[in-house]
């Protein structure tokens, strides 16, 4: 197993982002489709992936592609696998399964004889009738997508948006790997000063401290494969090592948040404190209405109320046009707006310079991005 292929999986529409990430670790990109990227690596690209990789959900390592309009074709080609030096004898295997326009389209009868077929090839090294399933669960996707079949075995466990800082959070918590993409789409650095006056929990600040810190996302949580029998223990010993090495405590940068609810800041305060960068974050009670902006440039990035119920959406409208009059007052901050009203643009009294469609858990969303001056005549370029 010295070379293999990852799939990282994404939220739709930051794809590329994930992209970037992947190759600035130093690995090739195969294939980058709708929801996820394909990539290249060895065995401690597991490890470093995880711990490294800010956008993903999660990673898995790829082991087959095949086609089947047949169970006995999945069958045949899933005991044809290299099982005996994945699987131990004592391991909890579990199967996930999905398929969409597939000749074979029940979850169940995909699962049942995808685990069959695991067992027989693993009787062929452990010479056993029965396995107990007791030790480490190893969690395997057979992913079914116009009779194409993907076997994927989850590397990382818990999604990988479960940095293990967000202790509290509001009613609707952004996923801290889409506040990430946000963040770098923006394409903010520590020299800019980063403000959001509707902050909630503090997801998109922590995440752009993180990002200024260079602290990796995955240092203070675990993963499935560090119980893996066949990984060294040595990979994710020096991976942590290397992440913790490469944190610059010194950091400089401007990152502001407010919010008029006060549950809201404590909530971002402790939430800061836990993920390490309370230190870098400034957090104010104060409304939209009452923002003034010192700098002579800098970006505002926020995930405002979306006005999901009708009720809600003389209010929202009133927000935006609020929020589109404050920041016409400083044309040289870039702005980047989510939310998924149609008529944002509208509200908010001009056309953006380009808007991006994304999804925040299941409702699709634009990403709203107005350049500033001093951006535009840098070419209004971003990284993704």
């Amino acid at each position: 197993m010295t070379k293999m292929i990852l799939h990282a999986t994404a939220a739709f529409g930051i794809e590329t982002v994930l992209k970037n990430e992947i190759t600035a670790l130093g690995y090739t990109v195969l294939r980058s489709e709708n929801g996820y990227v394909d990539y290249e690596a060895d065995l401690s690209g597991i490890a470093k992936s995880n711990m490294w990789l800010r956008t993903a959900d999660r990673v898995y390592l790829k082991l087959a592609e095949f086609k089947a309009v047949t169970f006995t074709e999945l069958f045949d080609a899933m005991k044809a696998l290299d099982w005996v030096s994945i699987l131990p004898s004592d391991g909890r295997i579990v199967i996930q399964a999905k398929s969409v326009k597939s000749t074979l389209f029940s979850l169940s009868d995909i699962q049942s004889i995808s685990k069959k077929a695991i067992l027989e090839k693993l009787k062929t090294k452990y010479a056993l009738d029965w396995f107990p399933e007791t030790g480490v669960s190893y969690v395997i996707h057979v992913d079914f997508l116009k009779d194409g079949v993907q076997v994927l075995l989850d590397t990382s466990g818990l999604g990988l948006h479960k940095r293990g800082y967000r202790r509290s959070q509001n009613e609707a918590p952004m996923k801290e790997t889409l506040a990430s993409a946000l963040v770098m789409l923006a394409n903010w650095n520590e020299k800019l000063p980063l403000v959001d006056p509707m902050c909630g929990s503090g997801t998109l600040l922590i995440e752009a401290a993180m990002i200024g810190m260079n602290m990796a996302p995955g240092l203070n949580r675990e993963f499935a494969f560090e119980s893996f029998f066949w990984m060294p223990t040595e990979h994710i010993i020096q991976v942590r090592a290397e992440a913790k090495a490469a944190i610059n405590k010194e950091a400089e940068f401007v990152l502001r948040g407010y919010d008029k609810d006060p549950k809201a800041l404590i909530a971002a305060r402790g939430n800061a404190m836990h993920a390490g960068v309370a230190n870098h974050i400034q957090w104010l009670q104060q409304d939209v209405a009452e923002l003034v902006l010192e700098e002579p440039y800098g970006s505002l990035i926020t995930n405002p109320p979306y006005g999901e119920r009708l009720e809600e959406q003389a209010q929202i409208e009133t927000l935006y046009t609020l929020l589109g009059k404050k920041m016409g007052k400083y044309p040289n901050w870039s702005v980047f707006v989510i939310t998924s009203y149609d008529y944002f643009e509208r509200c908010y009294g001009s056309k953006a310079t380009k808007n991006r469609k994304l999804f925040n858990g299941r409702i699709q969303c634009y990403y709203y991005q107005y350049y500033g001056k001093r951006n535009q005549l840098r070419g209004g370029r971003t990284d993704a």
